[in-house]
């Protein structure tokens, strides 16, 4: 009976920690995708036009600063939930008071999720254009890198990203998408 229990216990455990796993790494593929937009859009560049599925799967591991902003992010989410809960279990005539008694209404619930969710959301999409921003003046200040073509033609320029298949340059303000395996030389994009 004893052995039952804990083989039940310790499949429970798991199946918790894959989901939780599984739904992690989903919120960091879509924190890696709007950061990776934010950082391309201030150059013009609308990168789903020019990336693959591939290039989005690790998006929260290609950028440190990604990765760690997505990794900070789950990790606080999960934590202003727990005090959440904690002050509501512990804490509930303070609690009471500082939700304005409304904790008692029965759409209460569905209230709290809906908030934590458009909070996280203008969060992610504020922390985001940050990112962008400061992405876009890093990039601005660093030197020129080059790129050998086919041909022996050089291009040079500040160096935006790179997808799979192309690289973002910068040069005069113009950018420039040149395709790493093709025989199409550059395309101008601004």
């Amino acid at each position: 009976m004893k052995e039952g229990l804990i083989k039940d216990t310790y499949e429970l455990i798991i199946k918790e920690i894959q989901t939780i796993i599984t739904i992690s790494y989903l919120v960091a593929v879509g924190v890696g995708m709007l950061f990776n937009y934010q950082k391309f859009s201030e150059f013009e560049i609308n990168i789903f036009n020019y990336a693959d599925v591939f290039d989005f799967l690790i998006a929260p591991f290609s950028d440190f600063y990604i990765f760690l902003f997505a990794t900070a992010s789950i990790i606080v989410m999960l934590l202003l939930i727990k005090i959440d809960t904690l002050w509501r279990n512990k804490w509930p005539k303070s609690y009471s008071i500082a939700s304005l008694r409304n904790d008692k209404k029965a759409w209460f619930k569905t209230y709290r999720i809906v908030l934590a969710l458009i909070s996280f959301t203008i969060y992610l999409y504020a922390s985001a254009d940050y990112y962008g921003k400061y992405v876009k003046k890093k990039i601005i200040t660093q030197s020129d890198i080059s790129i050998r073509l086919e041909d022996n033609e050089i291009k040079s320029g500040k160096l935006i990203g790179k997808t799979k298949e192309i690289v973002f340059l910068l040069k005069n303000d113009h950018v420039y998408a040149i395709p790493i395996t093709s025989l199409v030389k550059e395309i101008k994009i601004k």
